[in-house]
């Protein structure tokens, strides 16, 4: 390429092309090497020489377009020709960018892994690497990096094919301010602008911190996804899991990815009341409607008109509040405990339950149409014990909530503490770690959450969470094995198959001693023995 391009010369004597490379430099037209750029990016321009574009007026002395960038952008000049590298990086800090130079593009990819750059400016005919081969390499690495392509009006082609390896676009030599400063203008701008998006993205993903799920294994990465697509729906849907596991925090998350996200959330955990009282909550009830009731109320279905309504543990509801609540999800309207007014409701149900309800169906506490209402979309949230790699990512969160709570500086914790809890089976599930990092967070002392700060249950040996019995007394085998069948049960919170698991035997197995338990129980009623089933 020519050494000095029509259009963009400088007004002073300046050192030729061939006397500034030979000095201090190597050159290898084979195995090309060229010199890293000096900090200021000059390689022996006089600092003096005056600058002056083609066809006249010197541009505004700082950047247009956002006015007053701040702080400068960064920029790269890319050019194996110095006078044209050195006379384009004085004009561009005359308009208030910093600029570094850089004259081959061997350079400008190691460049590129050193400072952080906003843009890049690169001439796409240069000896060794070429324009678009760095524009591949800087891409691969750093794919946001706006990057301008300098090409002659005769090798358009090349300019194309750097558009397609990343560039953002391209410049025709000679090079004239009129187009080259709205052209850097609108990089910046554009590259501005992604950044920003990205930020805000984040940030609304961070405004559903309260309801989001975490953890990295493989059943919740399936719930993640599959609850996500359910929330884009009306359908209603049936959370089943353990107590403790997290299941109104997968409740939220639908509801904060719905369609309904700007109504109300309201949440009712229907094992805590009575049926009569319970019945109220959900529905209203009129004053005077039974003992106490001084005046009227709305009740929570209302109250959730517009929005969601969570239930929780709705396997503990009686066969008769059972009817009424089945009616309700049909038609969608209800009446208020002692009114006769129907009331229209507009409400999404989510329900949720840590009962088998298929085999309260089977033995006939739960109604079957009921069930068949509520699980439209059913989604199973694995128990802690199911998912211990989760553990170090639940800990760290709530290490960082508890830790703010109380004003405290909590580096982490100590590799035993870390080791106890996933030793540790949960029987609580989240619940009960989220607690116990609340606690060690309340005693400790230090920086580091050792076993000292854990709860005396995570310590005590290695088959912590795993209580055992000792005191068998006169107590026959069978009777031992019963017990070990019923307390493994308990632990796995009644689910079979892991209970099965824990034992060592398979399900059928179990369920043959289940059922044996159960014969004993009528046998010896005294003995108190009893299958959850």
């Amino acid at each position: 390429m020519p050494s000095q391009p029509a259009g963009m010369q400088s007004t002073d004597s300046a050192p030729s092309t061939n006397d500034t490379r030979n000095a201090g430099s190597t050159r290898n037209t084979g195995g090309r090497q060229c010199p890293a750029p000096s900090p200021s990016g000059h390689s022996g321009q006089s600092p003096d020489a005056a600058l002056n574009m083609s066809g006249g007026v010197r541009p505004p002395q700082s950047p247009s377009g956002r006015a007053g960038r701040s702080p400068a952008a960064f920029l790269l000049v890319v050019d194996d020709d110095h006078n044209h590298r050195e006379t384009l990086r004085k004009l561009l800090e005359e308009w208030g960018y910093r600029v570094t130079g850089a004259e081959c593009g061997e350079t400008a990819v190691a460049l590129c892994r050193e400072r952080p750059f906003d843009l890049i400016l690169m001439d796409v005919r240069m000896g060794g690497m070429s324009g678009i081969e760095a524009t591949r390499a800087i891409k691969a690495y750093n794919p946001a990096i706006p990057i301008l392509i300098m090409t002659a009006y005769s090798d358009v082609a090349s300019a194309v094919e750097a558009l397609k390896a990343g560039a953002y676009d391209y410049l025709t030599k000679p090079l004239a301010f009129d187009a080259l400063q709205p052209a850097l203008e609108r990089a910046l701008d554009h590259s501005a602008l992604r950044n920003e998006v990205h930020v805000l993205r984040k940030a609304a993903a961070d405004a559903f911190d309260s309801a989001r799920l975490v953890g990295r294994s493989a059943p919740m990465r399936q719930l993640a996804a599959v609850a996500a697509t359910v929330a884009q729906s009306e359908a209603t849907v049936l959370i089943t899991g353990e107590s403790g596991s997290g299941k109104e925090v997968v409740a939220k998350l639908i509801h904060a990815e719905s369609g309904r996200r700007n109504g109300p959330y309201v949440a009712v955990n229907c094992a805590a009341l009575n049926e009569t009282l319970l019945e109220s909550e959900l529905f209203g009830h009129e004053k005077g409607a039974f003992t106490g009731a001084e005046k009227r109320r709305e009740g929570r279905f209302p109250a959730a008109d517009k929005g969601t309504i969570f239930l929780d543990e709705i396997g503990d509801i009686s066969p008769a509040l059972q009817a009424k609540l089945l009616r309700v999800i049909q038609e969608r309207e209800l009446q208020r405990v002692g009114g006769d007014q129907t009331i229209k409701i507009d409400v999404r149900i989510i329900a949720a339950a840590n009962k088998d309800l298929m085999q309260e169906v089977k033995e006939g506490r739960f109604r079957s149409d009921l069930y068949y209402r509520l699980n439209v979309v059913s989604l199973r949230l694995p128990a802690l014990r199911e998912r211990t790699e989760d553990i170090p990512l639940l800990a760290a969160h709530f290490l960082k909530k508890f830790a703010e709570k109380n004003a405290k500086r909590v580096k982490g914790f100590t590799p035993g503490a870390m080791d106890r809890m996933l030793k540790y089976t949960w029987p609580g599930n989240v619940r009960e770690l989220e607690n116990a990092v609340e606690r060690a967070v309340v005693l400790l002392v230090g920086e580091y959450i050792s076993e000292r700060e854990l709860p005396p249950g995570l310590t005590e040996g290695d088959d912590a969470g795993r209580p055992c019995r000792t005191d068998f007394g006169n107590m026959t085998l069978e009777e031992i094995e019963r017990m070990a069948v019923l307390d493994s049960l308990a632990q796995a919170g009644g689910n079979k198959s892991e209970a099965a698991r824990r034992l060592g035997i398979n399900r059928k197995t179990l369920l043959a001693k289940l059922e044996a338990a159960n014969n004993a129980a009528q046998r010896r009623p005294a003995a108190g023995i009893r299958s959850e089933q």
